[in-house]
């Protein structure tokens, strides 16, 4: 269960965005702002204990990125939090994929293991398709959920990725079509992830970042 803390504690402490040195803090804070949600952009891990909820956004490489992560030493504090203290995480793109419990990515790199996975690079030898992909997908297929209340079943999402998920059908949220069927949306509990990014979507981006975070129970100004 998601924990519902988020309803009584202080406002300004609600959101942290995880600086690892390869997130895409710009777009994700400005799509904040725009909402009007209060946030921090911070890898302290007094921080990390303060703050109820994260976000975890990324580009680039995984091993990159875990390389980062463990040089921070934030990594079990995070896990406590998170599986621990149930607080909220939302990982975006690469930051989803950090979830898994592996890549294949530059030789095989472990990941943060919140949700079970592995994350291996886009190909499908029976149909020529472009990698990474990038651009604009539909979600062939999504989970009657609340994320996407008010959403369009049609709606198109930006994606800009070489790698994708593998997990079970338990942890799906959402699937495109591209050269097969790919996983780009999954929940676990109180762990989230999206392959695609909401923050540069247009309105039907901001639309799901609304209703996240009012499932995980922020507030906004």
């Amino acid at each position: 269960m998601v924990n519902n803390s988020l309803n009584i504690i202080e406002q300004d402490k609600e959101i942290l965005i995880i600086d690892y040195g390869v997130g895409n803090h710009l777009s994700v804070t400005k799509a904040l702002d725009y909402l009007g949600y209060k946030y921090k952009v911070s890898n302290s891990i007094n921080d990390l204990t303060e703050y109820q909820s994260y976000i975890l956004p990324g580009v680039g490489a995984f091993s990159e990125a875990m390389r980062n992560l463990h040089a921070l030493e934030i990594i079990d504090v995070l896990k406590h939090e998170v599986e621990v203290n149930k607080k909220p995480i939302l990982g975006i793109c690469l930051g989803m994929q950090l979830l898994a419990d592996s890549s294949s990515e530059g030789g095989m790199n472990n990941g943060l293991g919140f949700i079970k996975g592995t994350v291996s690079k886009i190909e499908n030898p029976e149909i020529k398709i472009k990698v990474p992909q990038v651009g604009w997908n539909e979600l062939v297929e999504r989970e009657n959920h609340q994320l996407f209340k008010n959403i369009d079943s049609s709606a198109s999402f930006y994606f800009d990725h070489s790698y994708h998920f593998i997990s079970s059908d338990s942890f799906t949220l959402a699937k495109c079509d591209y050269g097969e069927k790919l996983i780009v949306a999954v929940k676990k509990n109180n762990i989230f992830g999206f392959q695609f990014h909401p923050e540069k979507s247009n309105t039907n981006g901001l639309k799901l970042l609304r209703n996240y975070f009012n499932y995980i129970g922020c507030h906004y100004s």
